[in-house]
């Protein structure tokens, strides 16, 4: 008897991303981070001062605002002293949902919300195109996406010991970093979301450690230490040792601290409105950028 070959519906089989991130195993580094957050939160509160400084200087107000970054304490401190509190909503803060890697649903209304903010945690997302859609499907007409997420030239001295140390020791190696988006990105992945007047740019800092270990102690405190899907292989003490050499050979300073590269994507777009401006002819523009965006601008 002849085997038939099922055919493949689409509509009833849709295409899935590939799962890169353990969403349970991001949910659990998020709650041990949880107490110890407080002593690694710098690169959160340099997201979260810039998400601000870009509300002080936009001249709108923002009445329902959704917080969907991955701790809620450095957006909410910061806006609470900013000028801008005035003009915005109490954020809700659903990071909860939002921060878990592998969900598809971030639980938004579509046209519900003035002002959505989402620092440090698209990162973890496995469908960041997907993300990025539904937060502006979410956005009331002319409403303000402001994010931020760490790219591609993140832990390059970790991700790069790591691999050594690892094939030194066992022959082989596994994934160890997580494999970031490029920043560089940022504005057309915006555009393929639909977002009007895309903004992206990349922010580089260079944090000092005395040593690998310390590194690691900052990783685990702001919950970004290793979330990738599947099985996952634990480091030996050998290779971590061999690691921590390399690194400071490599890339030790001449008072022995070793650098670790950090890359924050930021991300600000509009849902689209027919009050926008429109893109005009190469030559012929007669209105000016800080008018176009909707910001103040600000004389020394």
């Amino acid at each position: 008897m002849r085997r038939r070959t099922p055919i493949l519906n689409l509509h009833e089989h849709p295409l899935r991303p590939p799962v890169i991130f353990d969403s349970r195993r991001r949910a659990v580094r998020l709650a041990r981070s949880a107490a110890r957050f407080g002593s690694a939160d710098f690169l959160h509160a340099r997201a979260a001062d810039d998400a601000v400084n870009s509300l002080e200087a936009t001249l709108r107000d923002f009445p329902v605002a959704v917080d969907l970054s991955a701790h809620p304490g450095p957006f909410r401190e910061r806006l609470r002293d900013s000028i801008a509190a005035a003009r915005v909503g109490e954020p809700r803060w659903t990071g909860s949902q939002a921060a878990a890697a592998g969900a598809q649903d971030l639980g938004l209304t579509d046209g519900s919300t003035d002002l959505i903010v989402s620092l440090m945690t698209l990162h973890w997302a496995n469908d960041l195109p997907g993300a990025l859609s539904q937060i502006r499907r979410a956005l009331k007409p002319d409403g303000l996406f402001l994010g931020t997420l760490l790219g591609a030239g993140t832990l390059k001295e970790l991700r790069a010991v790591l691999t050594e140390a690892e094939l030194e020791e066992r022959g082989g190696t596994q994934a160890r970093v997580s494999p970031f988006a490029d920043g560089y990105d940022g504005a057309a992945l915006l555009q393929r979301a639909g977002f009007a007047l895309p903004v992206s740019d990349v922010d580089r800092v260079t944090v000092r450690y005395p040593d690998l270990f310390a590194l690691v102690r900052d990783l685990r405190a702001m919950g970004e230490t290793n979330q990738l899907a599947g099985t996952v292989r634990p480091l030996t003490r050998s290779i971590i040792g061999r690691a921590a050499v390399l690194y400071a050979e490599r890339y030790g300073e001449a008072d022995g601290k070793i650098p670790a590269t950090f890359e924050i994507v930021n991300l600000a777009g509009w849902a689209p409105h027919e009050s926008q401006q429109k893109p005009l002819k190469r030559g012929s523009a007669t209105t000016r950028l800080a008018d176009a965006l909707k910001v103040s601008e600000r004389r020394n």
